[in-house]
């Protein structure tokens, strides 16, 4: 048991910058003490005593403002940080590192009992602050659901989900967007980025810039070509430019000109 915490206490100290000592982990932060409340109410759920269990998680709800269904499964060095309003459902499950913030609900859509309702969070999950998962799927492992989303569907390892609805996000574009981004000194990632219109038009004008050198190589292409097969250094390139081209309508509409 012993172990186990200081793993926790470890654990908040790597992910929370605002954590100074261990001392200072272990008498305030409320996400510890749900945590070391919620193993004791749920092997009391586990071994029988479901009031018992259910009266623990109610007096850990009192004293840290998050609830903790005995019933749900916990891993190990899962941080919640803040914290305060966090629901967790009975069936749900939450992976082994995942770091869950404020206002979270991890819920469930389904009215029958003995079925799996809530939602089950791989390794590593991150979920922001005010997310509502809802529904008894698969976060996979590394998965990240952004602040206010509203998740009922699976989200696949490694992937993003923001929006309400969420939408998802391949990890691989996502990736690809903040490397362009940060050449020019801006973060396209934003918690609310799908569904600001200013944060679309942004995210658009990044995409359209980071494909700006493959486009003037096509051009480069073309020119040479054409040159080459009529000999002529002047001619212009037609359609050249086809496969990519700037929506500047498009954006116009989303920043609401």
């Amino acid at each position: 048991m012993f172990s186990r915490i200081r793993s926790d206490i470890e654990c908040i100290l790597e992910r929370d910058p605002a954590a100074r000592t261990r001392w200072e982990v272990l008498t305030c932060y409320p996400g510890l003490h749900a945590v070391v409340l919620h193993r004791l109410a749920h092997w009391c759920w586990q071994h029988g005593f479901k009031w018992l269990g259910r009266f623990t998680s109610h007096i850990a709800r009192f004293l840290t403002g998050i609830e903790i269904h005995p019933g749900a499964k916990i891993g190990e060095r899962v941080f919640f940080d803040h914290a305060m309003g966090v629901v967790v459902g009975e069936t749900a499950e939450i992976g082994d590192g995942c770091t869950i913030y404020q206002g979270v609900t991890l819920g469930g859509t389904s009215l029958y009992k003995g079925v799996k309702r809530h939602p089950t969070l791989g390794r590593n999950v991150v979920v922001g602050a005010g997310a509502q998962v809802l529904g008894g799927f698969t976060v996979g492992d590394g998965a990240k659901v952004g602040s206010n989303a509203v998740v009922t569907k699976p989200v696949p390892a490694g992937a993003t989900a923001v929006g309400n609805p969420a939408r998802i996000i391949q990890a691989e574009l996502d990736v690809k967007r903040e490397e362009a981004a940060s050449k020019m000194g801006f973060s396209a990632y934003g918690v609310t980025q799908n569904d600001d219109p200013l944060s679309q038009a942004m995210r658009g004008l990044i995409d359209n810039a980071s494909t700006q050198e493959h486009q003037i190589s096509m051009l480069w292409k073309a020119i040479e070509q054409l040159s080459v097969q009529r000999h002529d250094a002047s001619v212009v390139p037609g359609d050249a430019a086809v496969s990519e081209h700037f929506e500047a309508e498009k954006l116009n509409q989303l920043v609401g000109k």
